[in-house]
């Protein structure tokens, strides 16, 4: 038990509850109705095990980087909890059973989770190389309701793409506000982000455009989709949270971006997922 804590503390299991909210309602979406058991069951199971396999690989690959950064230097791997060998293997077994749960929910799932589990990976990556990396870690979990979208129904349409666009833009915008912390240390060890190469302030308000657009898309992917009441509610629970963690978290005041970052996305998730589980029961 104690090792499956490490891996849990490791992998940050808690922070499934980002995206996987955003797999279920588009897969609701896609089905018009509750899909059956065992979909649901293989959405989950690809979820955290690509999820698993792309933060072990993030905590492997900067480790060097996580020994250094004052926030991040208790993590479980930067103290040697566990194995660099040991976290290998779990980013091995982790990924065939992400492979796995893809070869049974279809063909296109299958053929197409290469791609998937190469775009999950090299997120890690990319803050070497460009202050971009915000949209590509927005690319990564974009690919949740793009995949429940094609689990379901083997084909690619207009709903999936605003919504996994809605998604994208949504964690670049929580990203930018995240990597405000690290601007000291980033521009010490010469890596990339929106804050370190435009300032806290200009980082901000790059974040709020992101969720501006979040909005706007999630508002179109209404009229796509023919969703009603409860949707927009939905869609205002959702500007809620947002205006809440771009009030909180200010450029002179940076103490409570873990609850922005946290607590104001996790509930934001949650809460559009129910309200559009409604609207597509209650028709």
């Amino acid at each position: 038990m104690e090792k499956i804590n490490k891996i849990f503390r490791m992998i940050k299991f808690e922070h499934s509850v980002f995206a996987l909210p955003f797999a279920f309602m588009s897969a609701f979406l896609a089905e018009k109705k509750v899909p059956g058991i065992e979909k649901i069951l293989l959405i989950l199971l690809a979820m955290v095990s690509a999820r698993s396999t792309a933060m072990a690989f993030n905590r492997l690959v900067d480790l060097r980087f996580d020994k250094k950064n004052p926030r991040t230097i208790h993590w479980v791997l930067s103290r040697g909890e566990l194995t660099q060998t040991f976290v290998k293997a779990f980013i091995i077994v982790s990924a065939l059973i992400f492979f796995l749960a893809a070869y049974f929910l279809n063909l296109t799932c299958f053929v197409l989770s290469p791609v998937a589990m190469f775009i999950i990976l090299t997120y890690s990556l990319s803050k070497r190389f460009t202050f971009l990396t915000h949209f590509y870690l927005g690319l990564a979990l974009s690919l949740a309701p793009m995949g429940a979208w094609l689990a379901i129904t083997e084909q690619f349409a207009f709903a999936p793409i605003l919504l996994s666009a809605a998604v994208m833009f949504w964690t670049a915008g929580f990203d930018i506000i995240y990597a405000t912390q690290d601007i000291s240390f980033d521009q010490q060890y010469n890596l990339h982000s929106i804050p370190v190469r435009f300032g806290i302030k200009k980082a901000l308000l790059f974040s709020s455009l992101c969720h501006l657009t979040m909005i706007v898309l999630l508002g179109s992917l209404s009229f796509v989709s023919h969703l009603g009441l409860y949707y927009l509610l939905g869609i205002i629970s959702t500007a809620l949270f947002l205006l809440w963690q771009h009030r909180i978290v200010k450029p002179s005041d940076l103490s409570k971006v873990n609850e922005a970052f946290f607590t104001a996305n996790g509930l934001l998730s949650v809460f559009l997922l129910l309200f559009t589980m409604i609207d597509i029961i209650v028709k």
